[in-house]
């Protein structure tokens, strides 16, 4: 089978093109080589898997796309702009390059549909805003964003209309979506705009809400890739990780490899009317254990900074309900993170990776971001 792989130079994108081709997949790649995920002046990375093919190419620009799309009969849609804090003051350029660029390739690929069999596309924890809880009662709650006078007494914790506190559980690809970030808008639409093109032209569409994925080839020197890479650089700059609120948020980090592997059975999978599936592990793991655990695998007396500061659109707790997955793609994730963190550490210990935290930091700080 011919794939299209958008976004195939970067972190994700790349590993899944690994998969394909030894998978036996014929495969091409369009990226622009975004020069905050690349470097400046970036050629294909040297992890770029010779056996595909390379196109460069921006997702906006329909010529492109038109030629990327030749021949054609998958299409993996991974390109787009990654970073909730830079979103919400590039906002132009987030919507740009993630809607309207979802827009073109889709326009392209109903211009020859009765080609392509099926559609996958990334999405985003990001798109639930809080993840599942239940209250005192042990009844589900959906709560919305905490109010900015609870954040400002430090008082981080979720809360129902009633003062109760909320417990997190797994968060079921049921829940209703409440994008909290210009960046959580823009994957929603990701989504949305694939199953509805899909299931309007008969073409079989998959959409995957990736939880907070790790692993190695993430853009290191750029301060809003994952949280895992962000503190690894800053430890091994001999700097203390920077943590929000009292570091005991939790997410659900899920290695690369398993995100690939719940690609490729995407690839096969009863897609008829369009699916959804959280990739994740259901496992939820604090913000501030993930730092300590970093500093004790370098082998660094480093504590993480926890600054009881709070960012606009900052969620508390999501994790994955792990289970639609497992039923519909019949996909499990493999690696545990104390397994998976040392390929980070090791990634990070042969790129030297520039430490560009704290000015991201003052950034969002000086536009009111973070507060």
């Amino acid at each position: 089978m011919k794939i299209l792989v958008t976004g195939g130079a970067g972190f994700i994108g790349s590993h899944l093109v690994d998969a394909l081709v030894a998978d036996g997949q014929r495969v091409r790649v369009l990226d622009s080589l975004d020069p905050q995920v690349h470097g400046k002046d970036a050629d294909w990375p040297a992890h770029a898997n010779p056996a595909a093919e390379y196109q460069r190419g921006d997702v906006r620009d329909r010529e492109a796309v038109r030629r990327a799309l030749e021949g054609v009969e998958l299409v993996y849609h991974q390109a787009a702009a990654v970073g909730v804090g830079q979103s919400m003051y590039e906002i132009e350029a987030y919507v740009s390059a993630n809607s309207l660029g979802a827009a073109v390739v889709l326009q392209e690929i109903v211009a020859r549909k009765s080609q392509i069999a099926r559609m996958v596309v990334a999405s985003s924890m990001s798109i639930y805003g809080e993840g599942a809880c239940v209250d005192a009662d042990g009844a589900p709650a959906v709560p919305g964003l905490r109010p900015d006078a609870q954040l400002e007494r430090r008082e981080w914790e979720l809360r129902d209309e009633r003062g109760r506190p909320l417990r997190p559980v797994g968060t079921p690809e049921s829940k209703p979506v409440l994008p909290t970030s210009v960046y959580a808008i823009t994957k929603r639409d990701h989504e949305e705009l694939f199953l509805a093109v899909g299931n309007a032209y008969r073409i079989p569409a998959v959409a995957l809400r990736y939880f907070n994925v790790y692993g190695s080839r993430q853009a290191l020197s750029n301060p809003y890739t994952g949280v895992a890479a962000i503190f690894s650089s800053r430890l091994l700059n001999g700097k203390p990780p920077l943590v929000t609120e009292d570091g005991l948020q939790s997410r659900d980090f899920v290695h690369v490899s398993d995100i690939v592997r719940a690609n490729l059975l995407a690839m096969r999978c009863d897609a008829s009317g369009g699916r959804v599936c959280n990739v994740g592990t259901g496992r939820p793991t604090t913000i501030r254990r993930l730092a300590e655990l970093l500093a004790e695998r370098l082998g660094l007396a480093l504590a993480p900074e926890i600054t009881e500061r709070f960012r606009a659109g900052d969620i508390r707790h999501c994790f994955a309900d792990p289970s639609h997955a497992r039923r519909t793609l019949g996909f499990e994730a493999k690696v545990r993170l104390e397994d998976g963190i040392d390929e980070v550490i090791a990634f990070v210990r042969a790129e030297h990776p520039v430490d560009k935290v704290e000015s991201a930091q003052a950034e969002l700080l000086a536009r009111g971001l973070t507060r």
